[in-house]
């Protein structure tokens, strides 16, 4: 695949797809004979596994240990369980985050529907 197609599928521009390529977050992706980039299947599966990461909040530092310790074998997978798990930590913290401001926007939600059914000035705490 070129480097536009797999922009187009991962959402992600070419710029970035160079930049990760520069700073070795994925490895140097071969060439055609005229110079084009040609993206491999693996390439794209580290290409989507990055951005899954990335999506997730995960640093482009911890990324590249994570995908270091890969190349490093198999003896590095506690590591790489260690990166995830505490990456899964901070999403679980940031999801109950979102989960305790969702509840107040319900309630804030209902309070507003509360006062407009029932058309009087209630103090139910609507600002």
């Amino acid at each position: 695949m070129t480097i536009s197609e797999v922009s187009e599928q991962y959402g992600l521009t070419a710029d970035t797809l160079r930049y990760y390529e520069k700073i070795g977050l994925i490895p140097r992706v071969e060439r055609k004979k005229n110079g084009v980039r040609d993206y491999q299947e693996e390439d794209c599966k580290q290409i989507a596994f990055i951005k899954c990461m990335r999506s997730a909040g995960m640093p482009v530092e911890t990324l590249l240990r994570y995908m270091s310790l890969i190349r490093q074998g198999e003896e590095t997978s506690k590591e790489r369980m260690g990166l995830l798990v505490e990456q899964q930590e901070i999403l679980l913290k940031k999801r109950q985050e979102m989960d305790d401001t969702l509840k107040r926007l319900e309630d804030k939600i209902a309070c507003f529907k509360e006062k407009e059914k029932s058309k009087k000035r209630q103090a139910c705490g609507c600002i």
